[in-house]
């Protein structure tokens, strides 16, 4: 065999290991119950996934620091009502410090003494796919780290009140938190949707939407508000005053009052809006038309669009009824018809008629001729 060949030889193999080792290590591991799924976190390497092949009941915390992905397979993962631990953290799994990176995927989180999620200092946790319900304390907390959602349901989290995404900072984080929008949220409850704790050591938190996210989360002078893909307002929670947001924009509210009806949204803070974007969110009925956009229900002043908006708006839509005109209904000229019933007489009488006139024209002729002969 000639060094050719045996170069050839080598560089597949060496391809061969470089292309199907990585594939072994990145392996997902399956688990059935909460021994194998501690176990499993224990000894997969940084960015392993963990497959549930079955719902499972967990009867205390899970900490995270390291990579890994749980894919839930459309399962649940249950709080034990025999909770067992009496630590300071009760949320049923905690991404921890800046190595700690969870993915949360296809899967269920019911029922806890606290949190079903964290992302504590610098931690980052990603939910894909993911519904959460049934949390004491509430479903998300950002405590000094980094929430992304992709896909997301809530439940209802709380005791005396809902609370889906706590944005905080415990006394012993270093970080600031941050939350990203990057897809769906949806909740049961338009309660605290998303609210930013009050306490001495949050005093700023950073919030993020991706070009393509379907939802938002943005914030105004003084609230952090969920709105929907047309900017519509979802849900709106007060920021604390001695806490700072930052944001790409910051956000005004429109109200638009039509008749009963408020509709509210966000537009940039400082820019103007148009009469045909404020049009873009009224539905009317089919004999209603808008008449103008005014600053009071008085309808005494007319709505100044060159104005730019540099906080929350209302604005009242005056709308009047259209009578609908029925134009009158025109028969077609129609002949006269003459019901007499025809028996055929008239018709022979005419053909008789015409026979002894054409008779007599002929016999006149001829004797017209004899007398000239």
């Amino acid at each position: 065999m000639n060094r050719t060949i045996k170069f050839i030889i080598f560089f597949i193999a060496i391809f061969a290991i470089s292309f199907f080792i990585p594939n072994f290590t990145k392996a997902a591991t399956a688990v059935t119950d909460e021994s194998s799924l501690l176990s499993a976190i224990s000894s997969v390497s940084d960015g392993e996934t963990i497959t549930l092949q079955n719902n499972i009941t967990v009867k205390a915390p899970i900490v995270i620091q390291k990579q890994v992905t749980i894919d839930g397979n459309g399962y649940t993962i249950t709080g034990s009502s025999d909770w067992t631990s009496t630590s300071g953290n009760q949320t049923m799994f905690t991404a921890q410090l800046a190595a700690g990176k969870l993915t949360l995927k296809n899967i269920n989180l019911q029922n806890g003494p606290k949190y079903g999620v964290q992302s504590y200092d610098g931690a980052t946790v990603i939910l894909n796919n993911v519904s959460i319900t049934g949390f004491k304390y509430g479903g998300i907390l950002a405590n000094g780290g980094n929430v992304e959602i992709i896909d997301l349901h809530l439940g209802y989290n709380g005791t005396t009140s809902n609370n889906g995404i706590e944005i905080a900072k415990g006394a012993a984080a270093t970080n600031n938190p941050t939350l990203t929008m990057n897809g769906t949220l949806t909740s049961d409850s338009t309660e605290n949707v998303v609210r930013v704790a009050e306490n001495d050591s949050l005093i700023e938190f950073t919030i993020n939407n991706t070009p393509d996210t379907t939802n938002k989360i943005v914030l105004t002078d003084d609230k952090v508000v969920l709105t929907d893909q047309y900017n519509n307002v979802v849900a709106e929670t007060a920021v604390p005053d001695k806490v700072t947001g930052n944001a790409g924009d910051k956000k005004v509210i429109v109200t638009v009052m039509v008749n009963e009806q408020e509709i509210r949204f966000t537009a940039n803070e400082g820019t103007m809006i148009t009469a045909d974007l404020v049009k873009s969110h009224i539905v009317l009925e089919d004999n209603e038309q808008i008449d103008g956009f005014y600053t009071s229900a008085d309808y005494a002043t007319e709505f100044n669009f060159n104005d730019p908006l540099n906080t929350d708006t209302t604005i009242y839509a005056k709308i009047s009824t259209v009578e609908a005109t029925v134009p009158e209904e025109t028969k077609p000229e129609t002949e006269e018809k003459d019901e007499t019933p025809k028996t055929g007489i008239e018709n022979y009488l005419g053909l008789a008629v015409l026979v002894i006139i054409f008779s007599s024209t002929v016999m006149i002729s001829m004797k017209k001729k004899n007398i000239k002969g």
